[in-house]
């Protein structure tokens, strides 16, 4: 076997591995500097990792006997995780709301999640789905599960773990009636086998239940209930891990299923349809309602889920490069409302909508990267968010799900109705009492800076992203 074309997998499980021994010999108690260590350690790491998924990007091959796949979609991916994992590291300075002795086995975990998401893109066979699935998940129930305020961090665990173990039993029959009715475990095989017998009863719920597994990574309705609760309940960057790179491969995997299911039976298409509209709709008019600006994210990122299976249902290479193209959005907005969440939270508490008054003043480049971020969600143009939808929407126009469209635009614009609110308590309402100005650090206003100009230039100049998204596409449809 080549392992050259596993470096990014190797690279991380040498990381996760560090991590864990460095648990042994830490500090019950470290000093603040001790910390910043730790993390700007992680940092380096994380760095050296996008570089080595970088330099693999062009690999191309199988692994353990073709349950393990290696192509340009896989490798896409797991640079954008390499990427999430690198910004949300970059924003875990000042973890008040971890405990001080668990900061080791805090980026153990998120190691570790990363590399079990990483086996989760390049997996083609169900048993390697399911496996990688489950240790990314366990992964995240225990990290938030750490949050220092147990009320919260326990209960959203328990909540986000009950949840994930019904949508792991689900995903694991769903696999059973695929294997009964195609005789093998291997996606590439069941390419062969699956058009000719889509349109069985036993092979239409087993495709919809095993997606189930991976709608719960995504948030679909409706296997929706834990995102609330756990966002509320998680630590700030703990929440913003699961909004971020977690989604981006919850999308590679529902993408290479579907893909490899080829035009797919109507039956399952009616059902996407169906789960679609009511993740959408159900996460927008959620989010209306919400006074915690994590809850509101939550509900945002049900809706976005609406639009992701929006793409994924016109079963084309161009839903594809536009859900592709999508994911990249939704890790860069997220992450930039979240380290938003992050710098105002400071104390690790949650951030209500109301505590954002007088921020323009405060801090006017966090003011203006939750504006930008915030609009690219709704899909304003000239942001990355736009461009995404558009791209999305374009696709399954030119299949002729007109009506779903419309339905998607006016949830949009349901949308831009929270966050317009959101953006309202950061320009426009003035705080109870004066507030002293925010200190944010050089290198976050950097960050900052940084994320909006991408946020804002790849909505104006989205050509080299979307031809390296339609290149992944087609390595995807053409590897079935």
């Amino acid at each position: 076997m080549n392992w050259i074309i596993a470096g990014p997998e190797i690279f991380y499980f040498a990381a996760g591995l560090f991590f864990l021994l460095a648990t042994f010999v830490a500090e019950p108690n470290p000093a603040a500097a001790a910390r910043r260590r730790v993390q700007l350690t992680a940092l380096l790491i994380a760095s050296v990792g996008i570089m080595v998924c970088l330099v693999s990007a062009g690999m191309e091959g199988r692994l353990f006997i073709r349950a393990y796949r290696v192509d340009l979609f896989s490798q896409v991916f797991k640079t954008l995780l390499s990427l999430g994992l690198f910004l949300i590291i970059s924003i875990c300075g000042d973890m008040i709301d971890i405990s001080e002795r668990r900061h080791h086995e805090f980026y153990f975990l998120l190691f570790t999640c990363t590399l079990a998401l990483m086996l989760l893109v390049s997996a083609d066979h169900l048993l390697s789905i399911y496996i990688s699935l489950e240790v990314s998940s366990y992964s995240l129930y225990i990290l938030v599960a750490l949050r220092k305020n147990q009320s919260l961090g326990l209960e959203a665990g328990i909540k986000y773990f009950l949840v994930g173990t019904f949508a792991s039993a689900v995903m694991l029959f769903g696999m059973a009636l695929l294997y009964s009715a195609s005789g093998t475990t291997y996606l590439a095989d069941m390419a062969v086998e699956l058009p000719g017998i889509i349109n069985r009863p036993g092979v239409v719920i087993g495709l919809l239940f095993t997606l189930g597994g991976f709608f719960f990574k995504l948030a679909v309705f409706p296997f929706h209930f834990w995102a609330p609760d756990t966002y509320q309940g998680a630590s700030n960057q703990v929440a913003a891990y699961i909004a971020t790179a977690s989604k981006v491969a919850a999308i590679a995997v529902i993408l290479r299923v579907m893909a490899f299911a080829g035009q797919g039976s109507v039956y399952l298409v009616h059902a996407l349809v169906v789960l679609s509209v009511v993740s959408m709709t159900l996460g927008n008019l959620a989010a209306i309602v919400q006074k915690d600006l994590k809850r509101l994210l939550a509900f945002s990122t049900i809706a976005h889920s609406g639009y992701v299976l929006l793409g994924i249902l016109v079963l084309s290479p161009a839903g594809y490069s536009g859900v592709i193209f999508y994911a990249l959005a939704l890790l860069l907005m997220k992450f930039t409302a979240f380290m938003v969440v992050v710098e105002l939270a400071s104390d690790g508490r949650n951030l209500q909508i109301k505590e954002l008054a007088g921020l323009h003043r405060r801090s006017p480049i966090l003011a203006l990267a939750l504006m930008v971020s915030l609009f690219s969600l709704a899909g304003i143009p000239p942001t990355i968010g736009f461009a995404g939808k558009f791209l999305i929407f374009v696709a399954a126009i030119q299949k002729g799900y007109m009506a779903l469209v419309i339905i998607a635009m006016i949830n949009v614009v349901v949308s831009l109705y929270y966050y317009l609110l959101v953006i309202k308590a950061a320009y426009l309402l003035e705080p109870a009492q004066p507030l002293p100005p925010l200190f944010v650090s050089l290198p976050k206003k950097l960050l900052a800076g940084v994320s909006t100009a991408v946020i804002v230039a790849a909505g104006f100049f989205p050509y080299w992203l979307v031809q390296l998204a339609q290149t992944a596409a087609r390595a995807l449809v053409w590897n079935r």
